[in-house]
């Protein structure tokens, strides 16, 4: 171990006496001795058993294998330091602004009721929330982390951690299918009234699966609306059939205001993800908030717990947005 952090000392040494082009000039930045300097540049060399610079009177230049050492030092060093940087964010307390950008429906009835507790938990913690339906550019934005629903990240900028899972329940009011039938498959949709949501890339089209493989319905509708607590209302007033989370409907279903439909042709949950701008190490207050909300969901929710007999098959399409 004492050799290894030798070579490192001596390798950061060499890299500044290239960087300032003197051994005189990297003693004082150091705050060392000529001397002391030139015996760890020397000692480097010695190990490696090959000469690293050229030495002159008046000039210092690298030689072929000290081009190649200089750039491995370069990058040891810059290791050494992200790994002070997250040992230091890890025993760092949240602290500063955390800006947080969540849908609206999802954010007002399961993100913003916990946050007097992760307040209490961090109190050198500020939160600035925005509460939007739109995918947002969160570096543009200067947006810390947000939540989305079934998260499509084409965006390389933006890592994702999944939060817990979602259904997408296809359902109508009683009072809208004895006027208008019980849909019994996927293409049965297209002879009812559906209610859209606006921000799904194809809003008109609705996704299945099924014995005989994936659907892609086209379905249609007076209503259409950026906001699934809408869409929600309109279902349960009789105007239609909605496809929503089952964060939203699983509550109404449980107590029969809604009536499940398609049970045999819906996919697997999707994800409730936090999404943030992509680095190596997370700051302590990004994490914190991602920490906390991953604990109070988990694999089984609250809207997935009033739903916990109702049966679901396989596999998801990434179809679904912030509803």
């Amino acid at each position: 171990m004492g050799n290894n952090m030798d070579h490192l000392a001596d390798l950061a040494v060499f890299a500044r006496v290239v960087e300032l082009e003197s051994f005189s000039a990297a003693a004082a930045a150091l705050a060392r001795s000529k001397s002391a300097v030139s015996k760890q540049v020397s000692r480097l060399e010695q190990r490696l058993g090959t000469q690293l610079l050229q030495r002159t009177t008046r000039k210092l230049s690298l030689t072929e294998t000290g081009r190649i050492v200089l750039d491995h030092a370069q990058r040891v060093l810059l290791e050494a330091e992200a790994v002070d940087a997250a040992v230091q964010n890890l025993q760092a307390l949240p602290r500063g602004l955390l800006r947080v950008n969540l849908p609206m429906s999802f954010g007002l009835a399961y993100v913003a009721p916990l946050l007097p507790e992760l307040l209490a938990l961090c109190p050198e913690l500020k939160v600035d929330l925005t509460f939007n339906d739109r995918t947002i550019d969160l570096l543009e934005e200067e947006v810390d982390v947000a939540i989305r629903i079934g998260a499509n990240l084409s965006d390389s900028t933006l890592t994702a951690r999944r939060l817990a899972p979602v259904r997408p329940i296809t359902c109508a009011a009683e009072s809208y299918l004895r006027k208008a039938g019980v849909p019994l498959k996927p293409d049965d949709l297209r002879q009812h009234e559906c209610l859209l949501y606006k921000y799904l890339p194809e809003p008109e089209t609705w996704r299945y699966e099924g014995p005989g493989g994936p659907y892609a319905v086209k379905v249609s509708g007076r209503l259409t609306t950026n906001n699934g607590d809408s869409l929600r209302n309109a279902a349960m007033a009789g105007h239609g059939v909605a496809r929503l989370p089952s964060f939203i409907v699983g509550p109404d279903i449980a107590a029969g205001r809604l009536v499940p439909l398609l049970e045999a042709y819906e996919p697997a949950p999707l994800g409730i993800y936090a999404v943030y701008p992509a680095q190596r190490y997370l700051t302590p207050k990004v994490r914190a908030f991602i920490d906390f909300y991953a604990s109070r969901f988990g694999p089984e929710p609250p809207w997935e717990c009033v739903l916990a007999d109702t049966a679901r098959p396989k596999s998801a399409p990434g179809d679904m947005k912030s509803l």
